[in-house]
This record gives C-alpha cells, structure tokens and sequence, in this order.
C-alpha cells in the first residue's frame, strides 16, 4: 500500500504552487521579465551559450547598472537549471567580460535621501489640516486618500518599513494593543531565510503615533481583513488589492510636493527606512538595539543606512586646529 502511494501520479498544479512558493513573487516578476528582455529585446535565443551571454553583457555593459546585470545573469542562470540545461553564466569567458565591465563601468551607489523627523512632522501637520478640510467639504474620497497617507507615513518611518514591506501588510496579520503598541507579521521578509515569519512591535506614541494613524485609517475604510493599504478613487472607492509597488514612490513625493518639501523627487520608499535609522542612530540607539528593531541580518546592511553625523569629520578637524593653536610653540 506504502508502494502504490508512493507511485501515484502527484498533481502537476499542486508541485508548481509549491515551487512558485519558494521564490519570492518580486524575485519571480523581476526574473520573468529578465528573460522576456533577452529573448524578446536582444533577439537571443534559449538555451544560451556562454558567447550570447558574453554578448548580452557586452551590448547592454554601458546601459544597464551592474546591479541590473547580476539579476539578468541570475536569471539566465535559474532558467537553464530547472530546465536543466548547463549554466552558461558561470562559463569563464561570462565570468571575465563581467569583471571588465565592473572595470570599466565601476558603480556608483545611489542611495534615498533620508526623511527627517522635522519633515515628518511637516507632512503630517499638512495631513491633518487636509483630512480637517476634506471633512468640511464632505469630499470622502479625498479624506480617505489624506487617512491612508498618514497611517503609510508614519508606520513606514517609525518601523523602519521597506516599500515592499509596507504595501504587503495585511489586516489580519496586525494585532493592536491598546496604550501599548501594535504588532505587524509578515509570512515572508527579506532577510528571512528559513521562512520562520517575522514579527514587528510599533508603539504608541504620543505625538507622530502610527498606532493611532493605522487605526484612523482601519476604522474610517472598514476593512477588517487583506492587505492595509489600497488604492482610493476620487468618489471613495477602496480597491480590492494592495498598492502596486510601482505606485509607491510617485504617490510619496507627490505627497511631500503637496506639503512643500523641497526637492521631493530625490526621496523615495527607503527614505523613510534611512531616516529612522539616522534619527535613532543620532539619538543614542547603538548599532545591535537598532538592527534587531528593524531587522538587519549583518553590520553591512545596517551601516549603508545610517548617515554619518559629521560625514566631512569638519567638527573633528576643527577641533584639532583648536587644540594646536592654543598649544604654545617652543623654540
């Protein structure tokens, strides 16, 4: 009986919903698409040899950033494993044109603009007075719009949230404490490799509170279940799905050019995760209290995003053209 069940055909649907499981949907959209430029675009035809690879690397070496480079390699790399055709990116000639292209394109790292606690409060004061106003004048659509935006903001800043993380939150993964805080989970993170789901507690604040914001925004949509933060129509009209992730950054600065913020455009979803961990870096936090908060894996990570607080080590320098000039000089 043992033999005969072992022997039964498995349901093709049911294994590819586990393999497609294993790959994180961001990863798996950014692969497909990997592929669709080299075959579609390029005109390369699959499976590849290691010279198209080398190519490929060549043709687009002074268009697309290295980092775009390695994920088109990883995914040209993962399409001939599960179809089982040898791995033509690990060929040594690939190997040898990517390095001359990071000699010769070396790149330079592009990181958001930190968000600051002073703008944080501008925004939500300039959020305050529109949701008042949008009240007044009986304009749902736009008090809803104003509600989600501040709830987004502010946990998205005080948790340390990427952009990704933010727009999967779902209702029902959220447990409100009241006075206390509120605890987000999450089935999948980044960092989390043995796929344990990861917890994070937010607290009660008594200004700038996200706990408050993300209740407002619950109690005024009705949700009670799915993902938190959705499209909204002028008319009122909650979507069904959660935000895009594409749409993040565009409704972001549009939010901080309404509440005049200068040079909106340079910010982005990470901008609110670096500013966190520049305001807790700047006010006391030490580098394990802050990576455990936000849910850094190494050193590496967390340094990238705090900024230093003399980054021209001007007060440092000055402090030593004090010292030696008030030293006497000895003859």
């Amino acid at each position: 009986m043992t033999n005969d069940k072992i022997n039964q055909p498995t349901d093709m649907n049911k294994l590819n919903s586990y393999i497609e499981a294993a790959t994180r949907d961001n990863t798996r959209k950014s692969y497909q698409s990997a592929i669709r430029h080299f075959e579609l675009e390029w005109k390369g035809f699959l499976p590849a040899t290691a010279e198209s690879v080398a190519r490929y690397l060549a043709d687009y070496a002074e268009i697309l950033s290295l980092n775009t480079l390695r994920q088109r390699l990883a995914a040209l790399a993962q399409w001939h494993i599960e179809q089982g055709f040898p791995d033509p990116t690990k060929a040594p000639l690939v190997k040898k044109v990517f390095r001359g292209v990071q000699t010769l394109h070396p790149a330079r790292e592009k990181r958001a603009k930190p968000f600051q606690i002073e703008q944080l409060k501008q925004v939500t004061a300039w959020l305050d007075q529109a949701i008042e106003a949008a009240q007044q004048a009986g304009c749902r659509g736009d008090e809803l719009k104003h509600t989600r935006n501040k709830a987004m903001l502010l946990l998205g800043f005080w948790r340390g949230f990427r952009g990704d993380e933010l727009i999967g939150l779902r209702i029902e993964h959220v447990e409100v404490i009241p006075s206390e805080g509120m605890i987000c989970y999450f089935p999948r993170t980044k960092g989390d490799r043995q796929l344990k789901g990861s917890s994070f507690k937010t607290p009660a604040l008594s200004q700038l509170c996200p706990v408050s914001a993300y209740l407002a925004w619950v109690e005024l949509s009705g949700l009670t279940s799915g993902p938190v933060f959705r499209s909204v129509s002028q008319w009122g009209h909650i979507g069904n799905d959660g935000l895009h992730k594409d749409s993040l950054i565009p409704l972001l600065r549009s939010l901080l050019a309404d509440a005049h913020i200068d040079l909106a455009t340079q910010y982005s979803a990470h901008s609110l995760r670096r500013g966190f961990a520049n305001w807790a870096s700047s006010n006391g936090w030490d580098i394990k209290t802050l990576m455990e908060y936000v849910g850094w894996k190494n050193m590496q990570s967390a340094m990238r995003y705090i900024e230093n607080a003399d980054p021209f080590s001007k007060q440092r320098i000055e402090r030593g053209i004090s010292g030696h000039l008030t030293t006497p000089l000895i003859e």
